[in-house]
């Protein structure tokens, strides 16, 4: 199913339901033919900037954290591959809600402990959150990519006087990119989805907004239905944005 049917199909149904019988369905509340369905489908989308901003400052935080930790995680020094290692496991081990309490209740205690007075915002705390908590994924992907260009490249580059940055930089990343591509796509939809979660420190995204509709309106079901729509398109247009990409980078190997 293509991204333009998807969208057509949701907006048909969403169309129908605000038709259905008063009795039975409470679809008035996010009817856009009245002022206060209308008012509050505004409300509900206000929330789209937040949660896509939120999204790409974690996924380039995570992505960059990823790259950091995955390159010692492949040396042959011990030392420091065990703490990437120690790192991953820990963090991969970590429920998403728990440390975002920590981050945002915990972490400014810790630092005053130490004599640095910070307060951290819900958006801010979203985001070092989901940054930390997908960064240890990012690494495993980023090390599955590195690995899997064959080791005659960097023996060949070295042949030719590149040194190790300059190899990682010129010869091995260009080509893991473009194999690590759809894994790494996937871990952005994962933080995307995974906002939602910054609702519950009072952060104005789109879930927390639904929240806040319900409250006034008592309408869960509807209300939540138009939630779903709103992530619906979102992850779809972040799909074809990537499917887009892969065939611009020459990704995309099932041709």
């Amino acid at each position: 199913m293509t991204l333009k049917t998807s969208i057509a199909l949701a907006c048909i149904l969403f169309v129908a339901g605000c038709s259905a019988a008063p009795g039975a369905w409470g679809w008035y509340v996010i009817d856009p033919r009245t002022t206060s369905g209308y008012n509050n489908i505004r409300f509900l989308l206000n929330g789209f900037g937040a949660t896509i901003l939120l999204s790409l400052i974690a996924a380039s935080l995570s992505m960059v954290i990823g790259l950091l930790v995955a390159l010692p995680g492949m040396s042959s020094n011990r030392w420091l591959r065990y703490p990437s290692r120690i790192y991953i496991e820990f963090i991969r081990a970590i429920p998403l809600l728990p440390m975002l309490f920590w981050v945002f209740y915990g972490l400014p205690v810790v630092l005053k402990s130490i004599g640095i007075s910070v307060s951290i915002d819900a958006f801010w705390g979203a985001i070092i959150t989901l940054a930390i908590s997908d960064s240890a994924f990012t690494a495993e992907i980023y090390r599955a990519g590195i690995q899997s260009i064959n080791k005659g490249q960097t023996e060949a580059a070295k042949t030719v006087g590149l040194n190790y940055a300059q190899t990682m930089r010129y010869v091995v990343m260009p080509q893991a990119i473009k194999r690590i591509l759809p894994p790494l796509a996937n871990q952005f939809i994962y933080i995307v989805k995974m906002s939602a979660f910054a609702s519950v420190i009072g952060m104005q995204e789109l879930t927390r907004r639904a929240n806040e509709l319900v409250v006034t309106e008592y309408r869960p079901l509807e209300i939540y239905s138009l939630l779903i729509l709103e992530y619906l398109v979102l992850v779809l247009i972040i799909s074809f944005f990537v499917r887009w990409l892969e065939r611009k980078m020459g990704s995309d190997e099932s041709k």
